[in-house]
């Protein structure tokens, strides 16, 4: 710590005894009162430290950023915990994806496959692929279109999840029809 620093501290603390001290003699007559107003003034200061804290998550869940396209770029804002999120109309229904360069194919969950229009429980699981979770069993299928930001693609090569999935993830039989992606400022760009 600084000399300035110490200096600073030391005004802060004798400003803040002065404001109390005359505090305590102007209300000494009526001190449970006092305190109860502090109290309150200080779970006041608390929660608002906590929603500053908490602001991006908070703000997300109120109002989260989608992808916007622009002159062949598709930009996409980080979403809560990290991960790139994004709307395609696969077949025609929308389906969220996380975006997930590490992943070699488009994958499935089973809900969005279903709600796709494919039965799940009827696809052949011929494949394996190894998860955060472990082995995982997946089934080869070819989605007819995908289309984001105007632009239609297919057919895609994908393989739905044998196991429980929350989210289905875009890899890159996907991601590889784009000539660039980058990542910067949190935020990812998919170039054409």
């Amino acid at each position: 710590m600084t000399t300035d620093q110490i200096m600073q501290l030391t005004y802060l603390v004798l400003l803040g005894a002065a404001i109390g001290g005359s505090a305590i003699v102007a209300g000494r007559n009526n001190l449970g009162r006092m305190a109860q107003q502090a109290a309150i003034w200080a779970l006041i200061f608390i929660g608002v430290i906590g929603a500053y804290g908490l602001w991006g998550d908070i703000s997300q869940n109120l109002n989260p950023r989608q992808a916007t396209m622009a002159d062949g770029r598709i930009v996409m804002p980080r979403g809560q915990g990290g991960h790139y999120l994004v709307e395609i109309a696969v077949n025609g229904t929308p389906v969220r994806f996380v975006v997930d360069t590490g992943a070699s194919q488009v994958v499935l969950s089973q809900s969005d496959a279903r709600r796709i229009g494919l039965a799940p429980e009827t696809l052949r699981y011929s494949g394996m692929a190894a998860t955060a979770n472990g082995m995982v069993r997946t089934a080869p299928v070819t989605l007819d279109s995908m289309t984001l930001g105007g632009v239609t693609d297919g057919p895609i090569q994908a393989v739905v999840n044998g196991g429980e999935m929350e989210e289905s993830l875009l890899g890159m039989t996907y991601l590889g029809l784009y000539q660039r992606i980058e990542i910067a400022n949190g935020t990812m760009v998919l170039t054409r």
